[in-house]
């Protein structure tokens, strides 16, 4: 049986104080337990939902005080997901979030959301027809990181139905989301880092390709290196910015995404001296192009000094791996490769962290636990040293 209480001299326990005036409204126990506050509003009936009772109020007293102010109040039970997400996708537009994660959230919705989902009801749509939707995807095709970042992106614009009482629960908590394994992880050898640096020599990303294997960086930062953040004196390299292609804006410098991606890295006198040929080869293309050099004060731009792009990047990396006739890995793994060779020297996890500009300390240990068994026994033979005297 449905319990009711009423708003006003709302009562504690199951029963009410008595019936009050029209567009008061009431609240009632649905039969999920969930709850749901109804009040009828310019002839129109509204409800708000949530876990508990005291949610159900609060949802209720804030759309009377909306009411009271003059403010729209907007419920309406027969709004589909076709409706609510493109709405919700305006709400996360750049600067809220960044505007590549917004392509990704835009894709999804269009994509995936709205053709399997668009007809049904918002505050009607179940756990089972989520899950059906992601094993439908999964028996598709599609990559199980991908079905876990459509979780991702359908459980944050539930999550604001439910901050909104569009919705009594979100349903993607109660939904399984897909396990994925991790791509292995590809590293080369000391030797092989540096048979393929002596094949790079003298190419015109030389500097590039060194930093990525000294330093870590990530792609997007080598791209979005600036020559304003680059002290070759004291040889520091600091990372401020990142490039991203941006749909329909082509490529733009953005902040790093965290705090920690902002980071100062100390390069070594082989990194700078890298990095001084290089500025010296990119001046003398500058006065050879003239006035068709477009200056944006990148490090590793193309011939005409505009942003250059991944795709042409990771082409040159293929042809030079093949060259140095070392094992085949991502532009990727250069970083890793980084990381794990400072590691295996035995230098302190936390100084690799922050170098690499990870946001905690946990992801480093997570990413390259594979290393710390050969950390662990460079410790305990370290300590047989000390001991023995």
């Amino acid at each position: 049986m449905l319990r009711r209480l009423f708003v006003g001299g709302l009562a504690t326990g199951g029963s009410s104080v008595g019936k009050r005036g029209n567009g008061e409204g009431s609240i009632r126990q649905r039969a999920d337990d969930s709850w749901e506050a109804r009040v009828t509003i310019a002839g129109i009936s509204r409800s708000f939902y949530g876990r508990t009772r005291q949610d159900a109020n609060k949802k209720l007293i804030a759309a009377l005080r909306d009411r009271d102010r003059g403010l729209p109040i907007v419920r309406d039970e027969r709004q589909t997901l076709a409706q609510y997400l493109p709405a919700w996708l305006e709400t996360m537009k750049p600067p809220v979030i960044e505007p590549r994660t917004w392509e990704r959230y835009e894709q999804f919705v269009r994509v995936h959301f709205v053709p399997a989902l668009g007809k049904t009801q918002l505050a009607k749509l179940s756990a089972q027809a989520v899950q059906q939707l992601y094993t439908g995807k999964l028996a598709e095709g599609s990559a199980a990181s991908t079905v876990r970042q459509m979780h991702v992106v359908l459980h944050e614009a539930l999550d604001m139905a439910l901050r909104h009482g569009l919705v009594a629960r979100n349903v993607t908590d109660h939904v399984d989301k897909p396990k994925v394994s991790r791509q292995e992880m590809r590293v080369w050898e000391p030797s092989q880092v540096r048979t393929f640096l002596e094949v790079v020599q003298g190419e015109r990303l030389a500097a590039l390709y060194r930093l990525a294997l000294a330093t870590g960086l990530r792609q997007g930062e080598l791209l979005g290196l600036c020559w304003r953040n680059v002290d070759l004196d004291d040889g520091i390299l600091q990372v401020q910015t990142n490039l991203q292609k941006i749909k329909d804006q082509g490529h733009q410098l953005r902040n790093p995404k965290t705090h920690r991606s902002r980071r100062k890295i100390r390069l070594t006198s082989s990194d700078v001296a890298a990095l001084r040929a290089h500025r010296v080869h990119q001046l003398e293309e500058r006065v050879a192009l003239g006035p068709s050099w477009q200056e944006q004060d990148l490090v590793f731009p193309d011939e005409a000094g505009r942003p250059l792009s991944n795709y042409r990047l990771y082409r040159q990396f293929l042809s030079l791996v093949k060259r140095a006739d070392v094992p085949l890995i991502r532009f990727h793994d250069l970083r890793h490769t980084a990381a794990t060779l400072l590691l295996l020297q035995g230098i302190n996890v936390k100084v690799v962290s922050e170098m690499l500009g990870h946001s905690s300390i946990a992801i480093t240990l997570d990413l390259y636990g594979h290393v710390l068994p050969d950390m662990q026994q460079q410790a305990a033979d370290a300590m047989e040293r000390i001991l023995r005297g």
